[in-house]
């Protein structure tokens, strides 16, 4: 199981800074996701490390051994592009078989490795298919059994899961980050998808424009984002902007435009800065008009979405200010009304506090 490390790594296309001074560590036997917006960097950094590309600056090492210039079959790697690259002229079972037997293993063993991943990913009932005679979803599944059953140490995942129908995307997850454990891989897994990486990944690595902006575990990424960018880019926020009143001990009184005023736990803001507030949707709540608790602020139903298992009531303060509280359906007793006058309420402890940022709030957000 290597340890990966990347120290002051930049790549450059041109005028482009696809990977932009990222330090880095994967340690062994963890299972890292790399998430973040298209032209991030996510796919290139995964390149880096397998050797397909070579950084302008810096360095990349396996368990401390410089591989900058270790070309790709000496790494010990198992790469999955999202273009697949199966052999045409071969089965699925010679694909997936290919890589043991390269490394030395007996046939039998390679074979029985093969089954074992060709049935996690249901493809046991096409081990005699060439790959044009599959569908993309299934010649995914393809790649991703070849990858698993290459008996390579690290395993770098380009959207492993993004050509599957969304049920067995759902179920593979579980079954992949089993696999991995189990066998003692070490994975970095490239994807776009936030609940994806929040159910597979140890850490999550948070890329934008080529710069790490965050890196943690999924509940420290998702409750604790690190600035404005993360707290949008990752699930789905509210977003307020007012001025610091008062602090004391406890916490902190933010003033909002037209006289509105909430409480938050921060206390590191002095009076008169201004600043951001961010809180989750289903952090926010809704309650009957008149309530008169913390932090209540009220307002108009301007929209209201069933998602399934939850409600998405939008409502428009009486400042102007949107707040969108998504309620667990089995809390709905009564359908909101367009036009209904409601209260919107979160508790000051789930509220993370941002200052305004000197370019503004609308550019430091940008996924670009």
């Amino acid at each position: 199981m290597p340890e990966v490390r990347l120290n002051e790594v930049s790549k450059r296309f041109g005028k482009i800074e696809a990977i932009d001074d990222v330090n880095l560590e994967i340690r062994n036997g963890e299972y890292i996701c790399v998430l973040g917006p298209t032209g991030s960097g996510k796919t290139t950094l995964l390149r880096l490390i397998a050797g397909l590309l070579r950084p302008d600056e810096g360095e990349i090492t396996f368990d401390g051994r410089l591989v900058n210039d270790i070309p790709p079959e000496e790494r010990d790697t198992a790469y999955l592009p999202q273009q697949y690259a199966l052999f045409p002229h071969k089965t699925v079972l010679s694909n997936v078989t290919f890589g043991p037997l390269a490394r030395g293993a007996a046939t039998e063993q390679a074979l029985n490795q093969a089954h074992k991943v060709l049935e996690m990913v249901r493809l046991d009932h096409r081990v005699d298919a060439f790959p044009r005679e599959l569908s993309g979803g299934m010649q995914q599944r393809a790649a991703l059994a070849r990858a698993l059953a290459s008996g390579a140490k690290l395993l770098l995942l380009d959207e492993p899961l993004g050509a599957l129908d969304a049920r067995l995307r759902v179920e593979l997850r579980y079954h992949l980050k089993s696999l991995v454990r189990s066998a003692g891989l070490t994975a970095i897994h490239v994807t776009h998808d936030q609940r994806e990486a929040m159910i597979v990944a140890d850490r999550i690595v948070v890329l934008r424009s080529g710069r790490v902006e965050q890196v943690g575990t999924p509940y420290h990424i998702y409750l604790r984002p690190a600035n404005l960018f993360v707290a949008n880019f990752i699930g789905e926020t509210n977003f307020l902007e007012g001025t610091i009143k008062e602090v004391n001990q406890t916490g902190a009184f933010v003033e909002l435009t037209d006289g509105l005023q909430v409480r938050v736990r921060e206390i590191s803001y002095l009076p008169r800065e201004r600043v951001i507030l961010a809180v989750r949707q289903e952090l926010t709540s809704v309650e009957t008009y008149g309530w008169d608790g913390i932090n209540a602020l009220p307002g108009e139903v301007r929209a209201v979405r069933f998602l399934g298992d939850s409600l998405r009531v939008e409502v428009q303060l009486t400042n102007g200010s949107i707040l969108s509280a998504k309620v667990p359906i089995v809390q709905v007793s009564v359908y909101p009304n367009l036009g209904q006058k409601l209260v919107v309420s979160f508790r000051p402890m789930d509220v993370d506090v941002f200052p305004v940022p000197p370019r503004g709030f609308a550019r430091e957000i940008e996924v670009t």
